[in-house]
């Protein structure tokens, strides 16, 4: 059975920083796109940040670029979130996902993804 468990999560000042993990277990991600969503009350789930198998495309919603930065270890078939600059809008339960097919690229949709953790929470306050 495949999990993905988020970690990492917290309640942080404005400015400060977290770094989220995805430990996945049941199979390998190392050929397979991960990404990073995230929900806020009263909002559709959106986009943060996804790399693509090796790690050597990244992408990023433009609220975040420049601040985040994802990465992976297939070693440890585990990706990450670094958060920097946090801000007030950025409190949100953050979701880590993995792509089934095997892709050089990575999606930056929901429907790219098959495979989604139950999420982490992360608080920003001003």
């Amino acid at each position: 059975q495949v999990q993905l468990v988020e970690s990492g999560g917290g309640l942080v000042q404005a400015g400060g920083s977290l770094r989220l993990s995805c430990a996945a277990s049941g199979r390998t991600f190392s050929s397979n796109a991960m990404g990073w969503f995230r929900l806020s009350p009263g909002t559709e789930r959106e986009f943060v940040a996804a790399i693509n198998y090796s790690g050597g495309r990244t992408y990023y919603a433009d609220s975040v670029k420049g601040r985040f930065t994802i990465s992976r270890d297939n070693a440890k078939n585990t990706v990450y979130l670094q958060m920097n600059s946090l801000k007030p809008e950025d409190t949100a339960v953050y979701y880590c996902a993995a792509d089934s097919r095997v892709s050089v690229v990575a999606g930056t949709r929901e429907n790219s993804y098959e495979y989604w953790g139950q999420g982490t929470q992360v608080t920003v306050s001003s």
